[in-house]
């Protein structure tokens, strides 16, 4: 079964850089965006991880927290967030465990580039997967997700 719009997000507990785990039930209480990439250094994983944190004010100024989520480990995370400065969490899902539950796993087990905005209460309220993980969401697209959670 797929979540989708209107579903409690599927909670989890993972590894992320910097040494530390984040849950999603201690981010409850504000906006979540959740990025599902396929994986750390690729061109247009960068490129869109690099965009959101460029324009991270403007996630911050709507209370949202980035969350990056991929299979790559934590030291891979590391190295990653490190070359860029990302000032939001990476998460390693080694075991795909946290991608399947979100249903953004491709036929052969890749990550699907996807992107799930949840409210404070942990609902779905937007979710986008990629088919091909050619493009990714703009920041414009999401910050207006987000502006619509308080109406």
């Amino acid at each position: 079964m797929t979540v989708g719009i209107g579903d409690r997000a599927p909670s989890f507990t993972l590894p992320a850089d910097g040494g530390r785990h984040v849950s999603l039930d201690e981010c409850i209480g504000r906006p979540v965006v959740l990025v599902f990439y396929p994986g750390d250094d690729t061109t247009m994983c960068t490129r869109q991880l690099v965009s959101y944190n460029d324009e991270l004010a403007q996630f911050e100024a709507l209370d949202a927290q980035v969350i990056g989520i991929s299979p790559q480990d934590v030291d891979s995370h590391d190295r990653f967030s490190g070359r860029h400065g990302f000032r939001f969490p990476l998460l390693a899902d080694t075991d795909r465990s946290v991608a399947s539950s979100y249903g953004v796993l491709g036929p052969l087990g890749f990550v699907r580039r996807s992107v799930f905005i949840l409210d404070r209460s942990g609902i779905i309220r937007y979710a986008h997967r990629a088919l091909a993980g050619v493009t990714y969401r703009p920041v414009r697209e999401l910050v207006q997700a987000l502006e619509r959670l308080d109406r």
